[in-house]
């Protein structure tokens, strides 16, 4: 019993000891300033991204259809804009991005192909853009009504 308290309280003041550096002592004032810098150039001149559309439907189609949809945009900002990675919500959903920078003034694509097997019923997808814009993320959304595929019955 007298090992178990003297373990406890050993265990305890060592916690206590370790978790008693101050965070904000970490932080490097020189490498806040440059993220404000960073911050304010985006919001006064960085890369704007403005889509020709931002949702697709794809109507009904059936299962086992792969689908496919452009979302055109421009970079309607002052500088380069980069797109570091495009994710689906699922595997079904695969985007194709530009990796190289797009200059102001330039237009680009996004492709995103939808593959509909195994998934039967209204679909909603969405494909994450992760940019170099004030907002950080884009957001692209495909719906889809999938008709599902007959069930084969099986003779007994």
């Amino acid at each position: 019993m007298k090992k178990t308290i003297a373990l406890s309280v050993l265990s305890l003041s060592l916690l206590t000891l370790s978790c008693n550096e101050n965070a904000a002592k970490k932080i490097n004032d020189e490498n806040v300033e440059m993220a404000k810098q960073r911050d304010n150039e985006i919001k006064e001149g960085g890369p704007k991204l403005k889509f020709d559309k931002t949702e697709h439907d794809f109507g009904v189609i059936k299962e086992g259809d792969i689908v496919e949809t452009v979302f055109s945009f421009t970079n309607s900002g002052n500088s380069e804009l980069i797109i570091t990675s495009a994710k689906g919500s699922c595997g079904c959903t695969v985007p194709e991005w530009p990796k190289q920078p797009i200059m102001p003034g330039e237009a680009g694509e996004i492709k995103v192909k939808f593959n509909s097997s195994n998934k039967p019923n209204m679909q909603k997808k969405q494909v994450t853009l992760l940019t170099n814009t004030e907002q950080g993320k884009e957001i692209l959304k495909i719906t889809a009504e999938v008709t599902p595929k007959p069930k084969v019955q099986q003779n007994s």
